[in-house]
């Protein structure tokens, strides 16, 4: 209490109320009962086009005479004997928002009238300003919403093999820039993944990032998908109305994957769509500006279908600006066991559970052809890790591989090198190789990286030396 009485009267002076009213940014002018101007400060003159101190003295009825400007606030607000608040116009034609306040006296007469002033532009901008953050807002939310409706996945890239750190190093480069990319490569390759990483690396990183799986969304329903609509734009449509997902991905990267499978109604209006920027909700008469960078992803020869007339040849060379090819997990045997040793990771977190890989389960997995790709080779770590009743992934009674694999009978567990060989001594040293990094796979619990440390191998020599001794 006592520094609340010493902070009022500390500003309860008249020179230093004289201050704050003309150190203020808004234009404030102070009448007397019968409109005289007894104060002013400079942002008043600012407003009015006027010497603030020739303005002391006036009297307001004189100043609209003048035609300085018009309507008057602060005889409206001695008549109402109340605060109002609107707009007055001056000589230039600028609109000013205005507010006056009345204060009486003793007697309950208005002994004096506070009007506050600020450009009904620099308001306007405010509003403005404040719409957008509140579009910005929403959008975010919407972009949320739609990615919570997906199922969550990994978005890392392993890259061991010397292709897929091609295929990296590229992506990172083209980042940098805004211009479409088209990625090709077989179902499961990481398609998304790849994506994700260009976003990642882009000036648009903080923005929203769209996934949308073209051959997913039912065909009558593309079209609102894309570019959403109105309320009440057809049967069944939200009364909220609903933004496309070029207004959820504005300023940030909407990926198209599956992009072949668009029919060839929406790939002449995804076409337009590119090449104004322009998209028009169903049912609207307005037009947003969309601002997105554009990613495409195709695990078909869309090359075969220009000629066969299934894809548009403008929207093709549209989307393939900057080509990227992922190798199938077929080529790239390196990044086997980096990716299964990641995903085993992740579903003992997921689970709760210690399963490790052994050597045999390392064969199994370098020797399978993997035509699903990374996604096949995550689905069944997942499998094997929530069916292998030990600490460790069985193989042998999966479907899946057994079938296109065969093992001789080992015995997982560390060996000591038998002293009975036979043949020449290059077949011996192999053998004799074999069994050592047998013994030491089984020692690491099939961790290839640490295996190959205490090789004194790179850890791609040791996938090469594994599976060319696996059989096919």
């Amino acid at each position: 209490m006592v520094s609340e009485q010493l902070t009022t009267k500390k500003f309860c002076s008249r020179d230093d109320l004289k201050q704050v009213i003309i150190n203020s940014y808004d234009a404030i002018c102070v009448f007397d009962g019968k409109g005289n101007i007894i104060l002013c400060n400079p942002a008043t003159g600012k407003l009015l086009d006027e010497n603030p101190q020739e303005l002391i003295g006036k009297n307001v009825r004189h100043l609209l005479e003048k035609g300085l400007y018009s309507p008057s606030i602060a005889l409206e607000t001695i008549e109402k004997r109340g605060v109002v608040t609107g707009l007055i116009r001056n000589r230039h034609g600028s609109n000013i928002m205005c507010t006056g306040t009345p204060i009486f006296d003793e007697d309950g007469e208005v002994s004096l009238v506070i009007v506050n002033s600020r450009d009904q532009d620099i308001v306007d901008k405010y509003l403005e300003a404040l719409d957008k953050e509140s579009q910005k807002a929403a959008r975010y939310k919407t972009a949320a919403e739609y990615l919570n409706e997906r199922e969550p996945g990994s978005f890392f890239i392993v890259a061991e093999s010397k292709k897929m750190k091609e295929v990296i190093d590229n992506s990172a480069y083209v980042a940098k820039s805004d211009s479409t990319v088209m990625l090709f490569g077989e179902s499961g390759s990481g398609k998304e993944v790849v994506a994700k990483h260009i976003h990642r690396h882009s000036p648009r990183a903080r923005e929203p990032f769209i996934p949308v799986n073209c051959a997913a969304i039912p065909s009558e329903l593309l079209e609102s998908e894309f570019f959403g609509y109105v309320a009440g734009a057809f049967t069944g449509a939200s009364s909220k109305g609903k933004p496309g997902i070029f207004e959820i991905a504005h300023k940030g990267t909407l990926f198209l994957d599956e992009i072949g499978d668009l029919p060839l109604t929406m790939q002449s209006k995804l076409l337009r769509v590119i090449e104004t920027g322009q998209v028009r909700r169903l049912g609207s008469t307005s037009v947003f500006q969309t601002d997105v960078r554009l990613i495409a992803a195709t695990n078909r020869d869309l090359k075969a279908m220009v000629d066969q007339k299934t894809f548009r040849s403008d929207l093709y060379y549209r989307l393939n600006v900057i080509p990227i090819h992922l190798p199938p997990l077929r080529e790239r045997p390196e990044d086997v066991m980096v990716l299964a040793e990641k995903f085993l990771q992740e579903f003992n977190r997921k689970y709760a559970l210690k399963k490790k890989i052994t050597p045999h389960a390392v064969h199994s997995l370098l020797a399978y052809n993997w035509p699903g790709n990374v996604r096949e080779l995550r689905n069944v770590i997942e499998r094997l890790v929530v069916t292998s009743p030990g600490d460790y992934l069985e193989f042998g009674n999966d479907a899946l591989l057994s079938k296109k694999v065969s093992f001789p009978e080992e015995d997982s567990s560390p060996t000591e090198p038998s002293p009975n060989y036979h043949g020449s001594l290059k077949s011996v040293l192999k053998k004799v190789e074999e069994e050592y990094i047998n013994q030491v796979l089984a020692e690491c619990n099939g961790r290839v990286g640490e295996a190959a440390q205490r090789l004194g191998i790179h850890r791609t020599m040791l996938y090469r030396k594994t599976r060319a001794r696996t059989p096919l």
